[in-house]
């Protein structure tokens, strides 16, 4: 070892011994007669003093931030006065007897302890230098941390942690695929993993009932804030379970981390909603709940106002819904206002946002109130549950439509009035998902979660006469309002997959083409099963109190999925496309 210590180990007990320390210069202090520099490596930061005696001052003043250096020398207690007690190391310093200079650096674009960042694009761009800043080192460790965590809960257990392939074959479901080409299989191709699904089910027909993988994951899709092209899950599968079993394993987990992690004590079983009642009362199937603002269906009253935005909107079989912020009707002018509207317009489709702030004699005000009855409006103010101070908006339109705007415009309203605690974590799960949705442009069903989930036993009837209407055994985990994992029981009779399949539009030749594998295995001797899988990315997020998961993974890409550091992807030469048999044909 180069080193005796790291930069952030040394305490008083080491005062008067020698020490050799390696590290990069974080910032460094020409007095004239001395110079200090602080010395900086992940653990931390240790002040090292080129002074008179060690005869190396002209030298340690050539040194420059990111230097990288190697220096022996007397650890010594700092000068009364100079300690720096927000540094555990404050209480001393290392006064230099001999430097190497390991590696010199040229200027950086920026530096790790400099306070104001630069824009995203260059911090990904010169990745390895904000990787070198605190924050960054920080939610890493965390992130590992959480892993570590995770597999040891697992195997105490009895979970089996097998790996499963990354070359598979394509299953077009859900997002697109990114694909392989093969050079052994002229015009063939694999496709990486958008989850190890088909695998871990073929593990539960083989026989290891409790499987677990942190699973790289691969989705060609829009990416935000909180997603990537490619993305790390803890995959979980069981087998002779119920939901509940899963949940409660899942329980166990979060209350251990969230323990250990924030110092948080959960009470289990963690609630549960299911997801008709997320929609009615939060818009969204990942409502935060950590503050209230429900929305609240006030159709009936819209339908006998002379307001045609309100009435009309539930004659053609729309819903009028709103939220109400309590005592903030201050903090909105009509710049702001419109601001909201022209937001819920663009973003998500709304036809507008109406309004009404609660006067201090209890009466709703707006410009459109001349169009509402004095009694209609007293029923709206007693629907809302209105008090002087408070502001109410609404939206007037589709059911789908007044979900997302409002859900969206509540979680905004949240954070902007700061009605929670951003150190504050909530938990929950969202179950019994509908097992379908309706593509209105290919006028068939798709599957909700996966063409695998398992009905509830009640709804099994349902497929033949009402699919709408039926509902999975399936639940997500919410945390902060974030979807982060969901999971199912899956089918495990060949008949059940068979009537599924059916349902989907999914023919006995393409079924047997894309999951024939499956489909096979499930003829000797399936077990019951199910399992869940946890966004590995956004649970360190969450974990972290950030808000992007690009700042919890070390080479993230960005929104237009390019990997900004080492300029991938990138074209390849007409060899490499040759021998893959591919032809790339040009934009003009």
């Amino acid at each position: 070892m180069l080193r005796t210590h790291t930069c952030g180990e040394l305490r008083t007990e080491q005062i008067d011994s020698e020490v050799t320390l390696c590290g990069w210069i974080d910032s460094s202090r020409d007095h004239g007669g001395a110079v200090f520099i602080d010395l900086r490596d992940r653990y931390g930061k240790t002040q090292v003093v080129f002074g008179p005696e060690s005869g190396l001052v002209d030298e340690g003043s050539t040194l420059r931030n990111e230097d990288v250096i190697l220096v022996v020398g007397k650890v010594s207690p700092r000068p009364d006065g100079t300690v720096n007690a927000k540094l555990p190391t404050g209480e001393l310093e290392v006064r230099v007897t001999q430097l190497q200079i390991l590696n010199k650096s040229e200027t950086p674009p920026f530096t790790p302890s400099q306070q104001e960042l630069p824009g995203e694009d260059l911090r990904l761009q010169y990745r390895y230098l904000d990787l070198r800043r605190k924050p960054m080192q920080d939610v890493l460790q965390l992130r590992s941390r959480i892993i570590k965590m995770m597999r040891d809960y697992f195997e105490q257990h009895d979970f089996i942690d097998i790996e499963t392939p990354i070359l598979g074959r394509s299953t077009p479901e859900g997002a697109r695929d990114y694909l392989v080409p093969s050079r052994v299989h002229e015009g063939e191709f694999y496709a990486l993993p958008q989850s190890p699904q088909l695998y871990k089910q073929i593990l539960m027909v083989a026989g290891y009932d409790r499987y677990i993988q942190v699973a790289r994951c691969f989705r060609d899709e829009d990416l935000r804030a909180d997603r990537q092209p490619e993305f790390t899950q803890l995959d979980v599968e069981m087998s002779f379970v119920d939901a509940d079993d899963v949940m409660g394993l899942i329980d166990g987990l979060m209350q251990k981390m969230a323990l250990d992690i924030k110092g948080l004590e959960l009470q289990l079983p963690l609630p549960r909603m299911t997801y008709d009642e997320a929609m009615s009362r939060f818009g969204s199937d990942a409502p935060d709940l950590r503050f209230g603002m429900e929305l609240i269906d006030c159709s009936d009253l819209a339908a006998k106002a002379e307001f045609r935005v309100f009435s009309g909107a539930v004659e053609s079989g729309g819903v009028v819904r709103g939220i109400k912020a309590d005592g903030a009707a201050e903090n909105f002018s009509r710049k702001r206002i419109d601001q909201l509207t022209d937001w819920v317009k663009q973003d998500f489709g709304a036809k507008g946002l109406a309004w009404f702030r609660v006067e201090e004699d209890g009466t709703l005000w707006s410009p459109i109130a001349k169009n509402f009855s004095d009694e209609l409006l007293v029923e709206i103010g007693q629907r809302m549950e209105a008090k002087p101070g408070d502001i109410m908006f609404f939206i007037a339109d589709t059911w789908e439509v007044s979900c997302r705007a409002l859900s969206a415009l509540r979680k905004s309203l949240g954070a902007e009035l700061k009605l929670y605690d951003p150190q504050e974590m909530h938990f929950s799960w969202v179950v019994e998902f509908p097992m379908f949705d309706y593509d209105a442009a290919e006028k068939r069903w798709v599957s909700t979660h996966h063409p695998f989930t398992a009905p509830r036993p009640q709804d099994v009837a349902l497929l033949e006469t009402d699919a709408a209407k039926a509902r999975a055994i399936a639940y997500d985990l919410v945390i902060n309002g974030f979807e982060a994992g969901g999971g199912t029981i899956r089918i495990h009779d060949q008949d059940d997959q068979r009537q599924v399949f059916e349902l989907l539009g999914i023919d006995e030749e393409t079924a047997q083409d894309r999951f024939g594998f499956l489909l096979d295995a499930l003829k000797y001797g399936a077990p019951p099963h199910g399992g869940i899988a946890l966004g590995i990315d956004r649970v360190v997020m969450l974990f972290g109190d950030l808000d992007n998961i690009r700042d919890c993974i070390a080479f993230p890409k960005t929104q237009k999925a390019a990997d900004m550091m080492t300029g991938a992807p990138s074209p390849v030469d007409d060899k490499q496309l040759r021998e893959l048999s591919i032809n790339v044909i040009r934009p003009d």
